[in-house]
Order: C-alpha cells, then structure tokens, then sequence
C-alpha cells in the first residue's frame, strides 16, 4: 500500500512535459505581425518585402508563407484591428454633422497613423489579387459603408433625405472622392474637405 502511494506522489511531483509547438507558434505569428508593421512604417508599402519582414521577425519564409499568402494578407492582418476598431456610427441628430464626424475620424486614422500607408498600398494590391480584395472590403471597407447606411437611413426617417434616396450609390458618391485623394494625394484630406464633400453631397440628398 506504501508502495502504491509513494509511486502515486511521484507521479504528482514529476512535472508533465507537454510540446510547446503551440507557444513558439503564437510567439512567431505575432512577432511577423510586429515586423511587417515597424517595416511598414519605417520604408512604407513598397519597400516592405516578405524576406524583409522573416528577417525582422527571425523566422524564416515558410514561415510566413504557412499562415499567410502574401505580403499583402500578413499588412492586412496587422492592421485589420486597427483599421477596424472604434468604427464611429455618430448620432447628433443631423445628416450633415453626423457624415463630417465619420469622415473627419476616417481622415484622421488615414493621415496621422501608418494604416494610412498601408491602405494605399492595399488598395493597389487589391486590383490584381481578388483575395486581397475580398479581405480589404470585408475588413475595412464594409464597416464603414455600414456606418454611413445607418446615418442616412436615420436621415430618410426623419425627412431630412429623399424617401427615394439610392443608398448605395449615396455611399459610393460620398467615399469615391476620398479614395481618389487617397491615391494620387493631389490634395489633402482635412476636415475643410469633410465639410465640403458632405455640403456637396446634401444637394443631392437632401427632400
């Protein structure tokens, strides 16, 4: 019996050895993620490469290339959580304030963060890779029109917009300028251009 119990509190004391494959895997996901963002910032969209960003993170390409199909996918994902948090649906009561605020907070994030950089490029990126595409609307793009929906919907219910308003081509008339700023950079993106692109769209919203 004292046999038994001595064995069984060896047991109890002798630690278990479990594989850490998932702790190094975790470790090396977010260091890529942590690599391909300081590479972004410090070289910009066109200068990162996947042999750049296994370098930063000591990982080799494989690596990467086991979670992520491009270079394009690892900058999406590591700047998915910040291009998509704090999506503001403002509600004040009027169209008009309601579309600067979303626009003047959409203009902030693209021209006093690194996720402005990393759009530009992802965008371009988007027009030959159809995955990328799909991921960048579905993570960045689709939040927002979602957004600018509900405000112009809220606007339709109190009579401040046409009942027959087109919703979707609204949203692209609002957006569309913007992108186009985005990427020739022919002129900037400040909140006198909110301002503006909203008056000038209210003409066409507005009863």
């Amino acid at each position: 019996m004292s046999q038994k119990v001595e064995h069984n509190r060896t047991q109890i004391k002798s630690p278990t050895k479990t594989p850490s494959t998932r702790r190094r895997n975790q470790h090396s996901h977010q260091a890529i993620l942590k690599a391909a963002s300081e590479l972004l910032e410090e070289k910009g969209y066109g200068g990162v490469c996947i042999e750049a960003i296994a370098s930063r993170a000591a990982v080799g390409k494989q690596t990467i290339y086991r979670w992520w199909s491009s270079k394009a996918a690892v900058i999406m994902e590591a700047y998915a959580a910040q291009a998509t948090s704090n999506i503001p649906t403002p509600n004040t009561g009027s169209v008009r304030e309601d579309l600067c605020n979303i626009l003047q907070q959409l203009f902030e994030l693209l021209t006093k963060t690194p996720t402005g950089a990393a759009i530009s490029g992802l965008i371009a990126e988007a027009q030959i890779d159809p995955e990328v595409a799909e991921v960048f609307h579905e993570r960045f793009v689709q939040g927002r029109r979602q957004a600018t929906r509900i405000i112009l919907e809220r606007g339709i219910a109190r009579s401040e917009l046409r009942s027959d308003l087109n919703l979707e081509l609204a949203i692209d008339a609002i957006f569309g300028p913007i992108w186009y700023r985005l990427l020739l950079k022919h002129a900037p993106l400040d909140d006198a251009f909110a301002e503006e692109l909203v008056n000038l769209a209210m003409v066409g919203l507005q009863v």
